[in-house]
């Protein structure tokens, strides 16, 4: 049975909320919000502008800074595209094929859910390590995996490649299949039902993984830490020159790149934001 929009839900006598009861769940769910994130993100805004403009700016134009976040940038560039062809790939094989062992694939592409960060980081490690068969081999033909841009890059591809496809599986399960037999039995050929038909039924979903996979490789620090090697000016994202600066007392380097990541989440809150409103219209 479908639910009952909230507003007929208060409505209705039986399921209607007293006022102490409504007005204790705002309080309750505004504390959490404002101590558990509001306070921690001013915070960061404080201390990385307390000193002012030109130390905020002159911190983030350091040469150490400049190479995390060009790398950090150039990380989502790169996984950005690679995700969406997979995640849509994954999702349509899923969601309008029926073949063996499909269970399996189903069930290891939560796998990045369940193994953290750091042991995913190590698995890279123990396969295109320097001292292993196939990363031995790989630097003997002059390709360095770990300790470089490309184990970062794989890493990253690691932790973020279920978020496009865990939001279209959903979706395109329950819109089913009619609406491209449709356009099969019209006349259209694959690639045309894809565009015309498959597509734009799956756009809001495919930018709201986008946008979360953005996200998440924006601020990954566990998998991209043990692949990086921290070499400073190389192989360091934003998350790991921000550690960095301060265990090295560099509070405003620090926090400048806490608040750019942070600047970065918001605008990915706020186009998250735009988007449910322009999909419920």
């Amino acid at each position: 049975m479908a639910s009952l929009p909230s507003s007929t839900y208060q409505q209705n006598p039986a399921t209607r909320d007293t006022r102490w009861v409504r007005w204790l769940l705002i309080a309750t769910a505004l504390s959490f919000i404002g101590i558990m994130l509001v306070v921690p993100l001013l915070s960061v805004f404080y201390e990385a502008l307390k000193d002012g403009w030109q130390a905020y700016t002159a911190a983030l134009s350091e040469p150490d800074a400049l190479s995390a976040i060009w790398l950090t940038l150039l990380t989502t560039a790169i996984i950005l595209p690679i995700n969406t062809l997979i995640g849509v790939a994954l999702a349509y094989l899923i969601t309008r094929h029926k073949f063996r062992g499909k269970f399996i694939i189903t069930t290891l592409l939560d796998l990045p859910f369940a193994v953290s960060p750091v042991v995913a980081g190590l698995m890279f490690v123990l396969v295109f390590g320097a001292n292993t068969l196939l990363g031995g081999w790989l630097e003997s033909m002059g390709i360095r995996i770990i300790f470089a841009t490309t184990g970062i890059v794989l890493a990253t591809l690691f932790v973020t490649f279920p978020f496009i496809a865990r939001e279209l599986i959903p979706l395109m399960q329950a819109q089913g299949d009619s609406e491209e037999e449709a356009a099969l039995t019209l006349g259209a050929n694959g690639w045309q039902m894809f565009w015309k038909v498959t597509l734009p039924n799956i756009k809001w979903a495919l930018l709201y993984g986008i946008i979360l996979t953005n996200a998440r490789a924006m601020g990954e620090f566990g998998a991209v830490s043990v692949v990086s090697g921290h070499i400073r000016g190389q192989t360091n994202t934003m998350p790991l020159m921000i550690e960095i600066a301060y265990n090295e007392y560099a509070f405003t380097l620090a926090f400048a790149l806490s608040s750019l990541l942070a600047l970065l989440a918001l605008i990915t809150l706020a186009a998250q934001a735009l988007m449910s409103k322009k999909q419920s219209h």
